[in-house]
Order: structure tokens, then C-alpha cells, then sequence
């Protein structure tokens, strides 16, 4: 039986070998080992943010230094998913997804141990560093070993679904281990499971590589790194050293200046990292701005849930972990169906119809205060849940149909990228609305109200637009 043609995560073809009849048990044991390994990746984005009241007390560390310990994973995940999905095609999808744990787990332990914040920040960025290696090899293997479409579908549906847990663990388990041990635990968790993992893939995974795969673009991944961290830069110390400061107006106009020059040289390489004549496409233009919004409102409200019940309702760290339950449950529960309900009832209702119930569950949190009931609180958190929900598939789903099937990887992981990133400037933006509010006077919870009121407003803002220029351009 000859080999099935698979399209990869940057939208490139190679041969998948053919499936034994006996090697179904190796299929589960990597389906085990991929979803294991992106569950590990999804429980870091949200475990942290149970501990981070914690880490503010015992690295006596301000609202910047909390925000950069969110950033510094989430700006190297966005900016290098892209070229680990090229690294994964070019060099092993193996390789890659067993160096990606070994780094990973090694940055875990750097974290646990950080006798200061400069060095648990060094070991975020090899955190991210490591998921960017990881998560795109993860999928690539999955897919190279399901060549049957209908199984491949149904591998993945798994694999999003035991991966997506971790989302939902990650609150309760970070609010468990960081009342219990202190935050360190929260990245010693990683440890077993790094440990656990790579025997597994040395002994279950199979090496698959593209050998077609694109050059690496490395002037483009520096850039952009480089543009993006100097852009949040600016607008997380903007608030503690002054906005017209020379080193904040310096950062802004280098982040211009180096993002001028990302699109210059993208727009003359052969192969680049991000091609952009696919935005081109307004389909595909509109669905990465509408994912930009989702990452900026979701990241940056959910970077201060846990702080809103520690510092301002004084619930415990246990506690608080569990109050913010609703908003992850809400999306893991309902994300299996938005695809299949954008498919029933199209693309322009769900997303505008998710956009605006996201808004206005962040402007109902918007009027919470310290006296606010708990039962008064936690429909805000799984609307907001629910609402964003119902945007990320089908929106990743319209950027895929805005292009070809062979671009159809790259697209996805394009969506990905433009979602981490509106989640780094999320956390740094509502910071600055919180730490403005705090310089001019104002309360933490004052603040806390502002931040959630600003990412209702830019949420309904986008479902607006998306909603109007789907009925303008006639799409369903």
C-alpha cells in the first residue's frame, strides 16, 4: 500500500508511511505520548496564573514584574511557533518534540529553584523557547502516523480534547500546589511529566521529516522577536518609568523601526516566515485581527482573575483557583462544538455571536467590587468562557478557508501566532490601564474594573466589525 500524502504545519506535502496492521498499539502509545506533551505546554498558560498572587508576596515583586513572568513565555511561544513547525519539518519532528521536552523540563526546574525574579524570567523564556519547539512537532507526528483522514480527525479531536484539560487543571492545580508548597511547585510539576515523557518518545516515536521544507528564515524570527519584545517592553515599563521616558520612547520607536524592517525583508524572501500575500485574503486578514482581539481580551482578563480574588475579595490561593474554574470549564466544554455549530449556522453568527457575549461577560466583570458575592461572579467568568469559546475554532477554521489547501498548515499556525500575540500585549496593556489608575490614586480593584471594562470594549468593538464586514462582503 503506498504512503498517504499529509499536509504539514507549514503547508508543505511529504509521504506518510503506511500503517501496519499490528502497530495500532504504537499508534495509541504516541497519541499517549503527543497529548501528554502539548497538555504539558496548556497546563504552563494557565497554572501560572493561580500562583502569581504568591509569587507577588514572596519575590516581592510589583504588577510589571508579574506581568513580565506571564510575558516572557508568551512572547517566545508567538514568535517562534512558526519556525518550530519549520525546524520540526526540516530537521525532525522527533528531534524537535524530544528536544522540546528536554528544554522544557529543564527550564521547569530553573523556574522552581529561581532564587530571584531575574532568574525564574531567564527560565520563562526557555520555557517558551521549548514549547515553541514541542507543540507544532506534537501535531506534525500525530499527523504522520494517522495517514487515514477520517483517523487523523478523530486523533486530533483527542489530542485537543486531553490537551485542552489542561487549561481546566491548570487554575485548581496552581491554586493546590501554590497554597500548599509556595509557587515553586506549580513548575515542579513539570518534572515527572518532561521525565516520564522522554523515554517514551525515545521508545514510541518514529522520525518523520519534510525534506522539501523551506529554508529557515532566520532574519525574519529574529526580527520579529525583537520587534514585538521591544513594542512590550514599552508598554510595561511605560507605567512604572514614565511614558515619555527616553528609554520607552526609545523602545517604541525601535519596535517600529524593526517591525518596518520584518516586513521588508518578508516581503523579498523566497520562503519566508510569514508570507504575507496571504493577507491579501481579507477573509483570512480579518479572522487574525478578530484572534489578535481574542488573545488580547482572554489573556489579559485572565491575568488578573486570580489577583481580583486574592487581593481584593481576600479569598485564599486554593480558593481563588477554584473561583476561576468557570471561565476555563466554559471552554473546554463548549469549544468541541463551535465548529460544528459555525458549520450549521456559519461563520458571521457563531464568531460575532461569541465576540459579544465575551464582551459582555468582561463588562459585567467590569462592575464586580470587593463585596460582590460569589454567586454574583462566577456566570461573569463562564460567559466570558463560553463566549471566546465559541470564537477560536471557527475563526482558525475561516483562515484555513481563506487559502488554499496547501497553505492550509501554515494558516493554522499563522492564527495561533496572531492569537499569542494579542495575548502579549493584553497582559501588558491592561497592566498599564491597572497601574495608571493605581499612580493616579486609585484602588488595585479600581483598576482591576477599568482593565476589564477596556477589554469588553475592544471585544464588542471587534464583534461589530466582524460581524458588519461579513454582511458587507456577503460571507455567512
Amino acid at each position: 500500500m503506498e504512503g498517504t500524502v499529509l499536509t504539514t504545519s507549514q503547508g508543505t506535502t511529504t509521504a506518510a508511511p503506511p500503517v501496519a496492521a499490528g502497530s495500532r498499539s504504537k499508534q495509541v502509545a504516541l497519541l499517549t505520548v503527543t497529548c501528554l506533551g502539548q497538555f504539558m505546554v496548556l497546563l504552563d498558560n494557565t497554572i501560572v496564573g493561580a500562583a502569581l498572587p504568591d509569587m507577588r508576596q514572596r519575590l516581592h515583586t510589583g504588577l510589571t514584574g508579574l506581568q513580565w513572568i506571564v510575558d516572557a513565555y508568551v512572547l517566545l511561544v508567538a514568535m517562534l511557533l512558526l519556525s518550530g513547525g519549520v525546524f520540526a519539518d526540516r530537521f525532525g519532528r522527533r528531534r524537535m518534540f524530544l528536544s522540546g521536552i528536554v528544554l522544557f523540563t529543564a527550564a521547569s526546574a530553573v523556574c522552581a529553584v529561581a532564587p530571584s525574579i531575574g532568574w525564574l524570567l531567564a527560565g520563562r523564556v526557555l520555557q517558551g523557547i521549548g514549547a515553541a519547539a514541542l507543540s507544532p512537532a506534537s501535531l506534525a507526528l500525530l499527523a504522520a502516523a494517522y495517514p487515514v483522514p477520517q483517523e487523523r480527525v478523530k486523533a486530533i479531536g483527542l489530542w485537543a480534547g486531553i490537551s485542552g484539560i489542561g487549561l481546566a487543571a491548570g487554575p485548581l492545580a496552581g491554586g493546590v500546589l501554590a497554597d500548599a508548597f509556595g509557587w515553586p511547585a506549580i513548575f515542579l510539576v513539570n518534572l515527572p511529566i518532561g521525565v516520564v515523557l522522554f523515554p517514551a518518545g525515545l521508545r514510541f516515536l518514529s522520525e518523520s521529516r519534510n525534506p522539501s521544507a523551506p529554508a529557515i528564515d532566520i532574519p525574519g524570527t529574529i526580527l520579529s522577536v525583537l520587534g514585538v519584545g521591544a513594542l512590550a517592553y514599552g508598554m510595561i515599563e511605560g507605567g512604572s518609568r514614565g511614558w515619555t521616558s527616553p528609554v520607552i520612547l526609545g523602545s517604541f520607536a525601535a519596535a517600529v523601526v524593526l517591525l518596518a524592517v520584518f516586513v521588508a525583508v518578508e516581503s523579498r524572501r523566497a520562503a519566508p516566515m510569514l508570507p504575507l500575500g496571504l493577507f491579501r485574503q481579507r477573509l483570512f486578514t480579518v479572522a487574525n485581527a478578530a484572534m489578535v482581539v481574542v488573545g488580547f481580551a482572554l489573556m489579559g482578563s485572565s491575568f488578573f482573575f486570580s489577583q481580583f480574588f486574592v487581593d481584593v475579595q481576600g479569598s485564599s490561593i486554593l480558593r481563588a483557583g477554584l473561583q476561576t474554574l468557570p471561565n476555563s470549564l466554559g471552554m473546554v466544554i463548549i469549544s468541541p462544538y463551535a465548529g460544528r455549530l459555525a458549520a450549521r449556522y456559519g461563520f458571521r453568527v457563531v464568531v460575532t455571536s461569541g465576540l459579544t457575549l465575551a464582551g459582555l461577560g468582561l463588562l459585567a466583570l467590569g462592575f464586580v467590587h470587593a463585596d460582590t458575592g460569589y454567586g454574583n461572579v462566577w456566570w461573569r467568568l463562564a460567559v466570558i468562557g463560553i463566549g471566546f469559546a465559541l470564537t477560536l475554532s471557527p475563526l482558525t477554521g475561516a483562515a484555513i478557508q481563506a487559502v488554499s489547501t496547501q497553505e492550509g498548515g501554515l494558516a493554522s499556525g499563522i492564527s495561533s501566532t496572531t492569537r499569542q500575540i494579542g495575548a502579549v500585549f493584553g497582559v501588558a496593556l491592561l497592566g498599564a490601564v491597572v497601574r495608571g489608575q493605581e499612580s493616579g490614586g486609585g484602588s488595585f480593584a479600581a483598576g482591576l474594573n477599568s482593565a476589564f471594562i477596556v477589554a469588553a470594549s475592544v471585544t464588542l468593538a471587534a464583534a461589530v466589525f466582524t460581524g458588519l464586514w461579513l454582511v458587507s462582503s456577503n460571507r455567512p
